[in-house]
């Protein structure tokens, strides 16, 4: 790595970083697809040369936006790795998980499109892996879950939040929690929820189907 590249940033330019990363982030949520980092610039109110002296290319942001990310769940997932009950550790992470997905509708787009065997990114997603694989394995072997859950479940727990939070972020935006209560008691994981989410109303549900893109 280039020294210049290990050495912190200035504050203005942390903060122009931390703004092309949230502008990108928008954007990509409301489009559900790339945009052009000269795009991005426009919309941030930066100029072009401060964007690309940040990020080289479009490819450099998406690598930067899917290592926060990971790193959060690495995170999430070491720390839940802590507590003493399997059970109650594996439903730890998926619950904080979920919570963090259900707040990042970028988050496809970006996995999608990030070289995930390049460095560092590789060896965020083999360490996320690791620990998730650790806190099936710990549950299951306990008896905490049903006997047949595996590592995988946590991932498709993950995505099935993220379609619904995705769906229904400006209608019913807690709507996620009732499905992740479902799902987990599903498991084997159900503990009393501190608070019930209500069930979308039948116009909430309305609004969250799909519909034709607005050029049709």
């Amino acid at each position: 790595m280039p020294r210049e590249s290990q050495r912190p940033l200035r504050a203005d330019a942390e903060r122009n970083r931390r703004l092309i990363i949230r502008t990108a982030e928008d954007m990509f949520a409301r489009r559900s697809a790339l945009v052009p980092l000269n795009e991005i610039a426009h919309q941030a109110g930066l100029g072009v040369g401060t964007v690309y002296r940040r990020f080289p290319d479009l490819q450099a942001l998406i690598q930067a936006m899917f290592v926060e990310r990971f790193a959060g769940f690495v995170q999430l997932a070491t720390a839940a790795a802590q507590q003493a009950e399997p059970g109650q550790a594996l439903r730890h992470y998926m619950l904080e998980a979920a919570q963090l997905r259900a707040r990042d509708h970028a988050l496809d787009v970006v996995v999608a499109n990030a070289d995930t065997d390049a460095e560092p990114l590789a060896q965020l997603r083999d360490e996320l892996a690791h620990l998730i694989d650790g806190l099936a394995s710990r549950a299951t072997t306990t008896g905490a879950v049903r006997e047949d859950f595996t590592s995988a479940d946590v991932y498709a727990f993950i995505y099935m939040i993220g379609a619904v939070a995705d769906r229904t972020e400006d209608i019913a935006p807690e709507a996620w929690r009732r499905y992740a209560d479902v799902l987990l008691a599903g498991f084997g994981l159900m503990q009393a929820p501190s608070e019930h989410t209500a069930a979308m109303s039948d116009g909430q549900l309305r609004k969250a189907r799909p519909r034709p893109p607005d050029s049709i």
